[in-house]
């Protein structure tokens, strides 16, 4: 592709929207309308919706768009996992399925990994699934899915051979959500949200053409799904929307966005919302409490750290860079900076801290905060995990010495049973 300048590429899409731009569109069909141009999602291939643009062209589009006050394609929650995912394993038929209706926002997704018996040990998983001529018959049990009480889609791994190692006999499928034998319930936190569901999968079938990739590789492929997650795990932002709400589109926009945010709404407190500590400790006159400005001070550091952190490695996506370790520090330095930042709180606030609604400090947002905080060091990978991660592949140090690696998976002890 020939050198293209950000200044006609934004020229070109200016002119595309004040053509086809309108605000009482209906909402799907706007979205169909942007991805058959090749915007919506302009990094993406030529076949398939997009531009082949450089990821700083996408930006410059998706600026555009937003300063045009115009609306982007659908891109919250686990949709956009899913589309990365099968524009690099998908069939031809697969793209074809669901990258549209993923695009204009019509299909919901959740993503099918963890289990009660394989947290961090993802590779341990157990659900199972066994051949039935073409179709494949799914039993097990999933834990902590986003968004699976109004998804129509799931990203499924399951246990397709136990006499490999654990990693090597994973296959990756799409199992729709909706049929008989997928039973979803909802998990109820200690901060009283219910973001999370338990899936039940008893005797479901999937499509034998719903494999994703190649049968017993399904870990390559979730590799893939898992490495944009992590690079994906500063925010969730939607392309477009600008300041202007004229016109019946937004109010289907807003709809759309409470019911498919619903289950996020608490993120900002699990972060340990840093952005409130100073303005807290100066309305209630504890700032110049020299222990408040020590903690507060190392809050702040990592706060700052570990935004630079984040901004490096969007920086490296840009550029085409392959995702580095920055994933991993990322995600551990957010767990530090939530902890630190819970304690500030903790501190401003004393023994209030605890109320809750609007008994509480910012009409409870101060408790939410505290419970919300342990999630971040559990969520997209433990602490746990992500030390390891870092000591091994950035800091060189040996591995960590396991038992189950070389042996046949029905082999190795675990919680769940076959």
């Amino acid at each position: 592709m020939s050198e293209i300048s950000e200044q006609s590429v934004r020229k070109e899409v200016k002119s595309w929207l004040e053509q086809n731009w309108d605000a009482n569109l209906p909402l799907t069909q706007w979205r169909k309308l942007l991805a058959d141009s090749g915007w919506g999602v302009p990094g993406w291939p030529e076949e398939w919706y997009g531009r082949n643009l450089p990821i700083s062209l996408v930006t410059a589009v998706q600026n555009e768009i937003r300063d045009h006050g115009a609306i982007g394609v659908a891109q919250s929650g686990v949709r956009m996992l899913a589309a990365a995912t099968l524009l690099e394993h998908g069939t031809k038929a697969q793209n074809e399925k669901f990258l549209g209706k993923i695009l204009t926002g019509e299909d919901n997704w959740c993503q099918l990994f963890s289990e009660p018996g394989s947290g961090s040990d993802l590779a341990g998983l157990t659900t199972r699934a066994d051949r039935d001529g073409d179709d494949w018959v799914i039993n097990g049990q999933k834990v902590w899915t986003t968004s699976a009480h109004h998804a129509q889609y799931g990203l499924l791994l399951a246990r397709t051979d136990w006499d490999v190692p654990k990693h090597k006999g994973i296959s990756y499928f799409v199992i729709e959500i909706g049929q008989p034998g997928v039973e979803v319930r909802p998990l109820r936190q200690m901060n009283g949200h219910a973001s999370f569901n338990e899936v039940f999968i008893t005797d479901a079938k999937i499509p034998g053409n719903m494999l994703v990739g190649t049968i017993n590789e399904g870990w390559q492929v979730a590799m893939t799904t898992l490495a944009n997650e992590r690079r994906s795990a500063d925010g969730m932002r939607q392309a477009g929307g600008g300041s202007r709400t004229e016109g019946s589109i937004f109010k289907e926009l807003a709809a759309e966005t409470k019911s498919v945010m619903e289950p996020y709404k608490w993120y900002p407190q699990r972060a340990g919302r840093a952005d409130l500590m100073e303005e807290r400790a100066k309305e209630t006159n504890t700032y110049d409490d020299p222990v408040l400005r020590q903690e507060l001070a190392k809050a702040l550091i990592l706060h700052k750290a570990s935004q630079w952190t984040a901004r490096r490695a969007r920086e490296a996506h840009m550029l085409g860079r392959p995702q580095g370790p920055e994933g991993s520090l990322g995600k551990l330095a957010a767990s530090n900076v939530a902890r630190a930042a819970a304690k500030v709180h903790t501190i401003i606030t004393g023994a209030d801290a605890l109320l809750k609604n609007e008994d509480g400090p910012l009409d409870g947002t101060i408790a939410e905060i505290l419970l919300s905080v342990p999630a971040v060091s559990i969520a997209g990978g433990t602490d746990e995990i992500q030390r390891n991660i870092i000591s091994e592949r950035v800091l060189g140090l040996p591995k960590e010495p396991r038992t189950d690696i070389d042996k046949a998976f029905r082999d190795v002890p675990r919680n769940a049973g076959a």
